[in-house]
């Protein structure tokens, strides 16, 4: 597997987080639809940043995971895929985005970012496809009911650095962000008795 390719010296788009800080500081409401149509072949980065970023904020996890997961697992499928631009539906695209709450998670998101901003010896482009299908399997694990601690913020902070490396075409971050997928992926099979009750439950909950 390559995250990857050996052709090519890539620049960082590092002003994309300059352009979203200033679409969420402009006034007034902003839609989802508004958001991904400034942001163009970024799209996906972008997509996967707002689904990931409100699991990582205490308190605010209310539910979510599940259905972040699903949409998740989507967009890393289409990725995966080979499609250019993501499908989202219209109701979906029509919905408003809670500006402040997603730009104090993606303030936090930067910190830890520019601690593993470094200069590689030879910058090169992503190999799109493997990281959709990371992304389509980490965003399995966020939907999954996990009881265990951090069982859903691990993922969404995975899912983080996997759509940062998307949207700066950051081949390093993708290969830490599988790493790290690979090591939640252990994490929660340590405990999969736990993790098959409790997904048992859920499921039940939802039939009855």
């Amino acid at each position: 597997m390559s995250f990857g390719h050996a052709d090519g010296v890539q620049s960082t788009p590092k002003p994309f987080f300059e352009t979203l800080h200033a679409l969420l500081d402009a006034e007034g409401e902003i839609t989802l639809g508004e958001l991904l149509n400034a942001n163009g072949e970024q799209t996906y980065g972008l997509l996967v940043l707002l689904l990931s970023l409100p699991n990582l904020i205490p308190g605010l996890n209310l539910g979510l995971a599940p259905i972040g997961g699903v949409g998740l697992m989507a967009l890393g499928t289409q990725l995966a895929w080979g499609k250019p631009h993501p499908w989202v539906p219209k109701r979906i695209e029509a919905q408003p985005i809670h500006k402040g709450r997603i730009k104090e998670a993606l303030a936090k998101l930067e910190t830890y970012l520019d601690r593993l901003r470094w200069q590689e010896a030879e910058q090169r482009p992503l190999n799109r496809r493997w990281v959709g299908a990371c992304i389509a399997w980490v965003g399995f694990l966020l939907a999954l009911p996990v009881p265990l601690p951090f069982g859903n913020q691990l993922p969404a902070a995975i899912l983080c650095l996997l759509g940062a490396a998307l949207l700066e075409e950051q081949a390093m971050w993708a290969w830490l962000g599988a790493a790290a997928a690979l090591g939640n992926t252990l994490y929660f099979a340590s405990s999969f008795g736990l993790i098959l009750r409790a997904c048992t439950k859920f499921f039940h909950y939802l039939a009855g």
